[in-house]
């Protein structure tokens, strides 16, 4: 055997520490189990196909999905080249140091200026910097049963109580009317399936865009400010548009999310339904659907001062920091973004946020919900981002449900008491 020289095993260690990356034959995503995640590993396979490096996709319900990613995250893994992850953990994930810095790989590559301006910024951005490219665009969007709204005689009497034609929503005020409209107990028929599961982000997701629709804020992301914000008049009236909202739910809607409200709109129970986008594709197939050719879809109405804003759902894609496999992690995401990639992401049921694919005749007319995903895109606010976000959504879940399921106590008091909350955990 052949005895290397101090200088040359030195040389040889650098030389294999620089190539870990080059020689990657595999790269590991992880992301929630859930039909785009499907979608993902078919796309992949054609990375796979071009480069000779396998792609796999590993998965775990939602349930855990957060719970499982930090545990690897914190105990410094590399079982993960990539996540799929949260908007909210951006705060966390970067300043644990759990992401690998993107910016310049942004900017280089020209993502800030060919992705929507809006995904970049709550997908991606934290501290001024980026931490991931936007991967599956989501937001929170409404679908509505065409029947009923066009049927002559529903028509005839919306009018006569109103003194307006029955339409798609113009505006909170007429998603409310119609709401209350079809609430008709003694024929089963109710107005809308809202969220209000206290699990996780579900209810604050609803709440929070309404709050963004009645020009409101949760707070200063960068102050920290919660104050005269959180608990503002147009807070307090936005809470109150959501609690009314809820009495033209079906019985007992106290924990209902996504799953729940698919059900609702084709079991017949409801004229609309509140849902991200991403569970839209159930509601347009035939074979999960039998109201699936009288199924419309619309984008969160403005509110009463014509602001007009949709909650953020979906996720970006970052390099775990302790993955080995960096260098191959990036050449994958410059595959990813090339608009031919991100058209057949779109096409396989993925949500594209790359906007010369968002907003082509093909994208808008693919599908019956894709032109209101694509106005969806373009209003959409998120939750805080911070460290302690995870603390703030129980909380915000624990101080509203109450009164959003019973009307138990006033919504100024329910605001107030949050941000009470919110101060503590933020350290104000």
């Amino acid at each position: 055997m052949r005895v290397l020289g101090k200088g040359m095993l030195a040389g040889l260690g650098l030389m294999l520490a620089s190539s870990t990356s080059v020689l990657a034959q595999e790269l590991t995503i992880f992301w929630a189990e859930w039909d785009p995640a499907n979608y993902l590993q078919e796309l992949v396979n054609d990375y796979t196909a071009e480069t000779g490096v396998t792609v796999t996709v590993q998965t775990t319900p939602w349930s855990d999905f957060q719970t499982k990613t930090f545990a690897e995250l914190n105990a410094h893994g590399d079982a993960y080249d990539m996540v799929v992850g949260d908007s909210q953990w951006l705060g966390a994930a970067s300043e644990g140091g759990h992401y690998v810095d993107l910016t310049s790989f942004i900017t280089d590559n020209g993502i800030d200026k060919s992705f929507v301006p809006a995904t970049l910024q709550y997908y991606s951005q934290y501290g001024g910097k980026y931490w991931s490219v936007p991967l599956e665009g989501d937001a929170n969007g409404w679908a509505y049963r065409k029947d009923w709204f066009e049927d002559p005689k529903e028509k005839e009497a919306f009018k006569a109580k109103y003194g307006y034609d029955l339409d798609v929503p113009k505006d909170y005020k007429q998603l409310t009317d119609i709401a209350e409209f079809f609430t008709r107990p003694a024929e089963n028929k109710y107005g809308v399936a809202l969220y209000t599961q206290t699990a996780y982000d579900a209810m604050a997701m609803g709440v929070e865009q309404t709050i963004f629709t009645w020009g409101g804020d949760l707070g200063d992301y960068a102050s920290k400010k919660v104050d005269g914000i959180l608990n503002s008049d147009k807070n307090i009236a936005a809470l109150e548009a959501y609690r009314k909202l809820y009495t033209f739910t079906p019985p007992n809607w106290n924990q209902a999310f996504f799953v729940e409200n698919n059900q609702a709109f084709t079991e017949g129970l409801v004229a609309m339904a509140m849902n991200y986008f991403a569970f839209f594709p159930a509601l347009a197939n035939e074979a999960t659907n039998p109201h699936a050719k009288d199924t419309g879809y619309f984008a969160n109405p403005p509110g009463p001062n014509g602001d007009q804003h949709a909650a953020l759902g979906g996720q970006g894609i970052s390099i775990i920091s302790y993955s080995k496999n960096q260098d191959e992690a990036k050449k994958f995401l410059q595959w990813f973004i090339r608009d031919d990639v991100q058209q057949k992401w779109a096409d396989l049921g993925g949500y594209t946020c790359s906007a010369a694919v968002l907003n082509s005749e093909k994208f808008l007319k693919a599908t019956p919900y894709n032109q209101a995903f694509a106005d969806s895109m373009k209003i959409v606010k998120d939750f805080w981002a911070n460290p302690v976000f995870a603390d703030m959504l129980f909380q915000m879940n624990d101080r509203l449900h109450p009164y959003i399921t019973t009307g138990e106590g006033s919504a100024k008091a329910a605001l107030d008491a949050l941000a009470g909350d919110w101060n503590k955990t933020l350290g104000n």
